[in-house]
């Protein structure tokens, strides 16, 4: 029997204060000022800032005494122009917040230019790498309040934002503790219109997220305890979600997946990610899509090092084949069900960018996190098998 969408809510501290549920949207204004937040900048996409439910937050914190500006130099994967000009927004307007309203790119230039407001070195100085973090100024971080649209990177839960550097064309994580939303109000309503296509490939992000998690090496019992509670509201709602965006709880529940990914991220990520952020960053492809084309070809090519944890989640998502080839069997099935191409080629990868990609995502920090070590050769190779729709298994 589905669950009445009503009593999908509760307000949860883990690992940021959420509000969750249908219609908690309206509670921006009181969010705001539980932050201290009066004068804020809501950051998105294009595309949101003309759609009524943009207009209507930003009216409704007009009426609650918030006069709220818009910032929408968004794009799909936000670059460092978008920031400064973010920034620059921010400090000409007089701004002491800001909301990240949208998908992961909307929500990452937010956290990036609320991140960067008191900041005198260049972004780049504050990539995810060693103990970077600690070069930042945090007195005059903007506090964040985030209002996720899709279901799939999580940012709204993250300590982190992906941006591009456009000279080098290379996605680079950008952390720091205080990029962390302070609160987030995740309303399932807000997802109602997404596209079939972009629930699917949202939706495959999140799941590359837990399972990825999952499979990274190393001991973390309680991201591996998220990350297959993860991947079972994956397998039982996203199918759901993409088949009828009005079922509020398919909605309700890929959006929890979302979050539980990426808290349970931070035990690592791995080939999927450093395969599909080179994508990204060099062909604009959806990051979302990308991950979920990858996906079985990086399990295949794992296989050794996961399949005792391959044997453990299938028998918790009940399939009925459990083990590495039961996991992978639906996997292949759960992307042709949701429509998710099974080769590279769809994506615009083609033989001739194979050694450069395989150079860019061997570069990347997430290959770090992959349960077998790889290099340019091995992620050459599993490029390769991608774009021939080739599982050796």
């Amino acid at each position: 029997m589905q669950p009445d969408p009503e009593t999908l809510r509760g307000n949860w501290s883990y690992p940021t204060a959420i509000r969750f549920g249908s219609g908690r949207v309206r509670e921006l204004a009181d969010a705001c000022k539980a932050l201290g937040t009066r004068r804020p900048l809501l950051v998105t996409d294009p595309g949101l800032a003309a759609l009524p439910m943009v207009k209507d937050a930003l009216a409704a914190n007009e009426r609650a005494g918030i006069p709220t500006a818009l910032f929408s130099e968004v794009r799909a994967n936000p670059v460092l122009a978008n920031v400064e000009a973010g920034v620059a927004a921010f400090r000409a307007g007089g701004h002491d917040g800001v909301i990240a309203f949208g998908g992961g790119s909307a929500l990452d230039c937010a956290k990036a230019i609320a991140f960067m407001i008191p900041q005198t070195r260049p972004i780049w100085d504050f990539e995810d790498v060693g103990d970077w973090w600690t070069r930042a100024a945090t007195n005059g971080i903007a506090p964040i309040v985030a209002v996720p649209t899709t279901a799939g990177t999580g940012s709204e839960v993250g300590r982190a934002a992906v941006i591009t550097d456009e000279q080098s064309h290379v996605k680079k994580i950008i952390f720091h503790p205080k990029m962390l939303p302070g609160i987030v109000l995740a309303d399932p309503e807000l997802l109602v219109g997404l596209p079939p296509q972009v629930t699917a490939a949202t939706g495959m992000d999140a799941l590359a997220h837990n399972l990825e998690a999952y499979c990274a090496p190393g001991h973390h019992p309680i991201a591996d305890g998220i990350a297959v509670e993860g991947m079972r509201l994956g397998r039982e709602w996203l199918p759901a979600a993409v088949a009828d965006g009005r079922n509020l709880s398919a909605r309700a529940y890929t959006l929890c997946a979302a979050h539980m990914g990426a808290a349970a991220f931070q035990k690592g990520l791995g080939a999927i990610h450093a395969l599909s952020h080179p994508l990204g960053a060099v062909l604009g492809t959806h990051h979302g899509l990308a991950n979920g084309v990858f996906m079985p070809y990086v399990l295949a090519f794992n296989r050794e090092a996961i399949d005792e944890k391959m044997a453990r989640v299938g028998r918790y998502l009940g399939l009925a084949k459990p083990g590495f080839g039961g996991v992978l069997d639906w996997v292949l099935a759960l992307r042709e069900q949701i429509g998710i191409p099974h080769t590279a080629r769809d994506l615009g990868l083609r033989e001739g960018d194979l050694d450069r990609f395989a150079g860019l995502a061997a570069a990347d920090p997430t290959a770090a996190g992959n349960p077998v070590p790889v290099g340019p050769g091995e992620l050459r190779e599993i490029y390769a098998a991608a774009l021939a729709g080739r599982i050796d298994a």
